[in-house]
């Protein structure tokens, strides 16, 4: 490249998101964006027979993950309380966070790295930050969502989950007991879960494809 800026910064940019969950806004008379979807690759991990031994054990739970995000302070203790305040039993991705189950209930599981796409479909609400890859994953599976953003573009995800009805978000700062079992609460609502499922099948799955595609063709 001769100009590695003029390659980077185009009138022609490439949006890697999918257009049900985060679409560009029109009209955009500067810019010609290529909205592809998001680039997913196939992942055909099983899930951990302790993960499959729980999941099988009774109604489906609650998911709590920050992935390599710090977590609030006391942010477990505070989602479990929630979840079982509610009925649910919880499982909890350690992740960079570092959390942990904090007694020996049977109705608590804490798992390490998680093929999320073999696992979202089989929770009853995902409760996570707010990645891009992880909204992503959980709007494809339709299951409701709670997002407790952490920085950037996390608070724009939070909001589409809010505005498209396929979950809650929770307000910035640190969740206490009565925000999140109110947050919770509203996004295992049965009408919420009625429309993650209509929203996910309006997701795209071919992103990684129309990249490549368009690549080939630009050669």
């Amino acid at each position: 490249m001769r100009d590695v800026r003029a390659h980077i910064f185009t009138a022609s940019p490439w949006l890697a998101a999918d257009p049900a969950l985060a679409p560009w806004p029109e009209p955009s008379p500067s810019f010609d964006v290529l909205q592809t979807g998001a680039w997913l690759l196939p992942d055909e991990r099983p899930l951990s027979p302790e993960a499959e031994a729980f999941l099988d054990a009774g109604e489906p739970p609650v998911y709590c993950g920050f992935g390599s995000m710090r977590a609030p302070d006391g942010v477990a203790r505070t989602v479990v309380g929630a979840a079982r305040a509610l009925g649910r039993r919880v499982i909890l991705s350690r992740g960079w966070a570092g959390l942990e189950a904090l007694d020996d209930g049977s109705d608590c599981l804490t798992i390490g790295e998680v093929n999320q796409r073999a696992l979202f479909p089989r929770v009853a609400a995902v409760m996570h930050h707010g990645g891009a890859g992880t909204t992503t994953a959980a709007t494809a599976a339709g299951t409701p969502q709670v997002v407790l953003p952490q920085m950037f573009d996390q608070f724009y995800f939070a909001d589409r989950v809010s505005r498209l009805g396929i979950g809650s978000a929770h307000p910035a700062g640190t969740p206490d007991a009565e925000s999140l079992h109110a947050a919770l609460n509203a996004a295992l609502a049965p009408e919420v879960a009625v429309r993650a499922r209509s929203v996910a099948a309006a997701v795209r799955t071919d992103g990684a494809r129309t990249a490549a595609r368009r690549l080939v063709e630009a050669v």
